[in-house]
């Protein structure tokens, strides 16, 4: 096949048109449940106020702001696939922004910018102090100006707007990589993303891996946890031969989630029985190195310890069901000490090692190891 054929067949699968649009038909559309921002995705609305600022400043001055992206579902609803930043500052400026509970968020304050210092402090409207707020003829032409609106269409491909939507936030995106799989869960089934966000906030799963702050701000708790979904469900050979990871746990959690015979019953409770094992008996020590020059765990979180020990415990959860709690905290970390003794471990595992030449050998070495 070639090249051009390639070209022609994948343009068929895709529909689009683009028009300007005005601030006010924006707003209108947005007020009548038609253009739909997901406020699920507010936690990673992270402009600061200076930057909400700059957007108004551009608006009002005329300079041009970048291109809205949406996709038509089926029902006739705009979703909105990039553009969240820029609307959700439009929408809280202008008060008219609901978080997820459909309730209204707080109109925004401006602040000072470089051409218009006396933005300071100015708001939408204001009843107790009008001459702080825009004035008629401010409002109707912040409304008029118009923003470029790219469309996918409803006939296009089901997963188009999931690979625009990741296309436009990984390519030079400040989000991470798990904060992008959170929005294209919520796009394809909330509910999916509420259960995966509810195992995340476990409190035995997070007493266990211990992450530090940042790392909680960019959702690696919801990758760790979709880890331990994924690598329990598959045949982890698949991962011999990946060459992106990352994008393979994009790819298998959303084939996950749209998959109708996925039980998350039994998922959650096998998730939950292995992390409150270990909280119970060795806790944040689990996913450390052990040194054994010195008889201690130390360091960080090792995501190699993680997968031998999270994964192999996992697989042999109902095994320990019978053993008393002592002799479990003993056994238990006497099995994880052996593993960092353990040749396969120690060649799979490291910082010159790749994730498809360890996850296919340690996460089975795990479950040979951590049988009670």
């Amino acid at each position: 096949m070639s090249l051009q054929t390639q070209i022609d067949e994948k343009k068929k699968e895709i529909s689009t048109d683009g028009y300007p649009m005005s601030i006010g038909e924006l707003m209108s559309l947005y007020k009548e449940g038609e253009l739909d921002i997901h406020p699920e995705f507010q936690r990673l609305f992270r402009w600061s106020s200076k930057q909400k600022s700059k957007l108004i400043e551009s608006i009002m001055l005329g300079i041009p702001v970048p291109s809205i992206f949406v996709s038509q579902r089926e029902d006739g609803v705009w979703d909105v696939v990039d553009g969240l930043q820029r609307l959700s500052t439009i929408f809280e400026f202008v008060g008219i922004l609901k978080d997820a509970d459909n309730n209204l968020v707080p109109a925004s304050k401006m602040e000072a910018t470089q051409y218009l210092p006396d933005l300071k402090s100015k708001v939408w409207e204001s009843a107790e102090n009008p001459e702080n707020a825009f004035d008629p003829s401010q409002k109707l032409a912040f409304k008029r100006e118009k923003i470029d609106v790219k469309i996918v269409k409803k006939e296009s491909d089901s997963n188009v707007k999931f690979e625009l939507f990741q296309r436009l936030n990984t390519l030079g995106s400040k989000l991470s990589d798990q904060e992008v799989r959170n929005c294209l869960l919520v796009m394809i089934d909330k509910k999916f993303y509420d259960w995966l966000k509810e195992l995340s906030a476990n409190e035995f799963f997070l007493n266990t891996v211990s992450l530090a702050e940042r790392l909680m701000d960019e959702q690696y708790n919801m990758e760790l946890a979709s880890r331990f979904v994924i690598l329990s469900y598959i045949d982890v050979s698949e991962v011999k031969g990946i060459n992106d990871f990352s994008e393979f746990i994009t790819e298998k959690i959303v084939a996950i989630a749209k998959d109708e015979k996925f039980d998350k019953k039994t998922m959650e409770e096998r998730f939950v029985k292995t992390f409150k094992l270990i909280d119970e008996t060795i806790s944040d020590k689990a996913f450390k190195k052990f040194n054994n020059e010195k008889d201690r765990f130390e360091g960080r979180f090792l995501i190699a310890a993680f997968e031998a020990v999270a994964m192999g415990l996992g697989k042999n959860i109902e095994l320990w069901k019978d053993v008393p709690l002592e002799t479990a905290k003993i056994t238990l970390e006497t099995k994880v000490k052996s593993l960092w003794g353990n040749t396969t471990f120690q060649e799979r595992n490291g910082s010159g090692v790749n994730v498809t030449s360890r996850v296919p050998y340690i996460i089975p070495l795990g479950e040979e190891i951590l049988r009670p």
